[in-house]
């Protein structure tokens, strides 16, 4: 079996766990409503999705709310977690690592929200391969940005959180891309503060 990555154990454990319990509520479903509405303002007809990193599934119950007639797939390594999102019963959510996610057909559309940018610069690469891989048409990235990478503490934790330029990053390794929109969420929107976000919606070229 492949060695777990420091990360991917770090998330499995009981920091996952942690991150479990404190991010729950309406208030932050609302917020992924508004910012999904935008992000996927130019998409056409998605009838399946793919997220990397589901977490308890508060990015797929505002999907869900946004898109019903889309299948959506979701992909989690901590057990507390998936079990939660599992038992909302929308999604198909698949336990494990997303860089052991199997390959056998793809999706109209695959979503990273807050996961690259806590992977390690060095298990990058494997990321975008399945985020593009496993897409059919569009990916979509809501991730923190930064024009240079940066590591930045994360709750006392070193090698835990890092901000770049990921979309641009898939643009320049895979040809076929563009960048069909993008946009900021920002904390003090009055209405829907979101963690100061940046999306940006990709599209295979045909």
């Amino acid at each position: 079996m492949r060695e777990l990555s420091e990360q991917e154990h770090f998330w499995r454990g009981d920091f996952g766990d942690q991150y479990v319990a404190r991010n729950q509520g309406k208030s932050l479903i609302a917020a992924n409503l508004a910012l999904f509405a935008k992000a996927l303002a130019r998409t056409d007809h998605i009838e399946s999705l793919l997220e990397l990193g589901t977490n308890t599934g508060n990015n797929l119950q505002a999907l869900h709310r946004l898109l019903p007639g889309c299948a959506l797939q979701g992909v989690e390594i901590n057990a507390s977690a998936h079990a939660q999102a599992q038992a909302l019963e929308i999604a198909d959510i698949w336990l494990g690592s997303l860089f052991d996610f199997p390959r056998e057909r793809t999706w109209q559309l695959t979503l990273s929200k807050g996961v690259l940018i806590h992977l390690a610069p060095k298990l990058l690469p494997a990321a975008y391969e399945q985020l593009y891989e496993l897409s059919h048409r569009y990916i979509l990235i809501c991730e923190y940005y930064s024009p240079v990478p940066v590591e930045v503490t994360y709750r006392g934790n070193s090698g835990k959180l890092f901000k770049r330029d990921f979309a641009g990053e898939m643009l320049e390794r895979y040809p076929d891309l563009q960048l069909l929109d993008y946009g900021f969420s920002y904390h003090r929107d009055r209405q829907f503060p979101t963690d100061d976000i940046n999306w940006f919606l990709l599209e295979k070229r045909p």
